[in-house]
């Protein structure tokens, strides 16, 4: 009996020893991110029947467990991994609307100073200093707009980085799961104990993995972990890992995206297929809002430059030469696909800025059809041949051949307010006087048809009229037009179809078609006879005070040219930037809102969890002392085991 006694005493000090430890070792990891509280899993040991009843054998520990709650962890990822990606969007935007809404440095401000200089040269058109003036106006707005676009080219250049080092860190993370995933399987196959330290160690990870990308975690049957990112990608599968890499966007190498590299081939994934975490948050960010804001910047620069480019054609310079473009218009970037079959060269041109977005467009060819696909809104129109013109777009084959699949990419507007400059150095080469052209209709003609008065394009003073263009009508099926002199082609363009007539051909009239010659345009309008004439006269000279042209010029700044975003208005170019800043403010006010939701609720996740998990100090300490007594007891029953034993071989003397 005494050596019962000794043997239950021995495993109440043994229990009570493993309490201890596993206490203190709780205590030691209070601060260690991601440790879960263990426990001892203690039951008793096998009673003995001794004829007269059952007689217990002490104690055993059976398991050393974490508290570990499943459901809560998995909120935690899900919730860490949302609130990382809002952080990152909001990051982002937020230098994005400090940089637009700075009143010093924004571009309204340097607007308003131009216009502010075109007003006084109306006034004294004549002044060499005021158009000197106006000129560096012109060129600080100039400046401006590159300056932001400089400043967005930057933050994309910042993308590929932040994408470059994350997609490495997601990399880094899979490999050191997908090894603890190895051990934790081997300890519990080898002794069916599970190793609590290395799979806390491991969900410590899946934790920091949730920051980077979204995380699902599916727990396996012998405690492995099988790890999925994005909308279901297998990243780690027991002991194998997959990897993220980043490659060159097909139609612009200077665009980093996130690819999937499984055993056999590299896939490219778009913005939908990576939900949640700072990958997440910085792709939703490039998409959404980066592109956007840069392009509109563009088509304001744009708009701004070919409208007053037109304007300042229409009138005469001090030497009593029509106005030449004062800003350099950059051309649409065109992007061939990378795996196109064919060697076709595709050319855009801005045809009107009036009529031009902000979005991007895809050229497609099926084999026999052109699809020509407005991004911003995913809206397509299908064309049986080029060239074809698009909101205020012209799409044409150049040269080469268009093989079926083969798809281009045409940027109008995102690199225009870095391409914009100025071109006019010479102040006494602003136009302000004029008119440039005007045009009249014979008193001697029978018929009801009136010429409109002419535009020139911001070519026109590289070649301008050097005497009257007459224009004679001709009757017959169809009736006709004549020109003198006739030395060079003529395009006419009616509902969206331009057709051109080489020098001296008849030109067939249409009523209200544009007619295009030498750089300039005009209408006729009405039902002519046989016979009536036109005329359209260049000016060469203007009076020193004229400003004409100017107060034109001036009158721009209010006028409605620029597409308003998310609608079929127009607006002005002042209008249309603070649209751009009250759009990205809000977003930015939506962002900080969202994201403080969602700190809220990984907060509270985060609580829920450690209530459960966490270290409580107080109640560590409370056990300490219980397994300190118990192991005190213990050893006083072992003592008088001892005791005991000793009376028995007393007696056996």
């Amino acid at each position: 009996m005494a050596s019962n006694i000794l043997s239950i005493g021995k495993s109440a000090l043994s229990a009570a020893q493993v309490g201890l430890s596993t206490t203190g070792h709780n205590i030691a990891n209070a601060s260690t991110p991601g440790y879960s509280r263990q426990v001892i899993v203690q039951s008793a040991a096998q009673s003995q029947n001794f004829g007269y009843g059952y007689v217990g054998q002490g104690t055993e520990i059976s398991a050393v467990t974490r508290v570990y709650n499943e459901i809560l962890a998995k909120q935690v990822v899900s919730s860490q991994s949302v609130s990382a990606g809002i952080n990152a969007y909001s990051t982002q935007l937020n230098s994005i609307d400090n940089m637009l809404s700075d009143a010093a440095a924004g571009i309204n401000p340097a607007m308003n100073d131009f216009f502010g200089s075109v007003q006084d040269l109306s006034a004294n058109p004549s002044d060499i200093p005021t158009r000197q003036s106006m000129l560096s106006n012109a060129q600080s707005l100039v400046n401006r707009f590159q300056s932001a676009s400089s400043r967005l080219n930057e933050i994309r250049d910042s993308i590929n980085t932040q994408l470059t080092s994350t997609v490495s860190l997601v990399n880094t993370y899979a490999k050191q799961i997908a090894s603890l995933n190895d051990v934790i399987d081997k300890a519990i196959s080898a002794t069916g104990n599970p190793p609590n330290d290395l799979m806390d160690q491991r969900d410590q990870l899946v934790l920091e993995l949730s920051k980077q990308i979204k995380t699902t975690v599916v727990p396996q049957n012998q405690g492995s972990y099988n790890i999925f990112v994005g909308n279901g990608l297998p990243l780690v599968v027991g002991a194998d890992t997959y990897a993220l890499t980043t490659a060159s966007n097909p139609t612009d190498p200077s665009r980093l995206e996130v690819a999937y590299q499984s055993k056999t081939k590299t896939t490219i994934l778009g913005v939908d297929s990576l939900p949640g975490g700072t990958i997440g948050g910085l792709l939703q960010f490039r998409a959404e809002s980066l592109d956007a804001v840069q392009n509109q910047l563009g088509q304001i620069a744009l708009v701004l430059a070919e409208t007053f480019n037109t304007q300042h054609a229409q009138g005469l310079d001090l030497n009593g030469k029509p106005g030449g473009a004062l800003f350099t218009i950059p051309t649409p970037v065109v992007s061939s696909n990378n795996d196109n079959t064919g060697n076709a060269v595709v050319n855009s041109q801005i045809v009107d800025a009036r009529s031009l977005t902000s979005s991007d467009y895809r050229l497609q060819f099926d084999g026999s059809n052109y699809k020509i696909t407005r991004l911003s809104d995913k809206t397509v129109q299908s064309f049986a041949s080029l060239p074809q013109t698009l909101d205020g777009l012209s799409f044409s084959q150049a040269s080469g051949t268009m093989n079926a699949g083969d798809d281009f990419v045409i940027r109008p507007t995102q690199n225009a307010a870095t391409g914009i400059k100025l071109t006019i150095t010479d102040a006494s080469k602003l136009a302000v006087g004029g008119p440039a052209l005007s045009s009249a209709t014979y008193i001697t003609n029978t018929g009801t048809a009136t010429i409109s008065s002419p535009t020139a394009a911001s070519s026109y003073s590289s070649s301008p009229m050097v005497g009257a263009l007459g224009l004679t009508y001709n009757s017959g099926v169809p009736g006709t037009l004549t020109l003198a002199p006739s030395s060079q082609p003529v395009t006419v363009t009616s509902g969206g179809t331009s057709t051109t007539f080489p020098a001296g051909a008849a030109v067939t009239y249409t009523s209200g078609a544009t007619i295009t010659v030498g750089g300039l345009s005009f209408a006729i309008s009405g039902t002519p006879t046989d016979g009536d004439q036109f005329i359209i006269t260049p000016n060469i000279t203007n009076g020193p005070g004229d400003n004409r042209n100017g107060l034109l010029l001036a009158g721009l700044q209010g006028q409605s040219t620029v597409q308003s975003t998310g609608s079929n208005s127009k607006i002005s170019y002042s209008s249309a930037f603070s649209q751009l800043v009250n759009n990205v403010g809000n977003k930015t006010r939506e962002l900080k809102v969202t994201g403080a939701a969602e700190a809220k609720v990984l907060e509270q996740a985060t609580a829920a969890v450690q209530s459960e998990s966490g270290v409580n100090l107080d109640e560590e300490a409370t056990n300490l002392l219980r397994y300190q007594q118990a192991y005190q007891a213990a050893g006083k029953m072992m003592q008088i085991a001892s005791q005991l034993f000793d009376v028995l071989l007393q007696l056996g003397r």
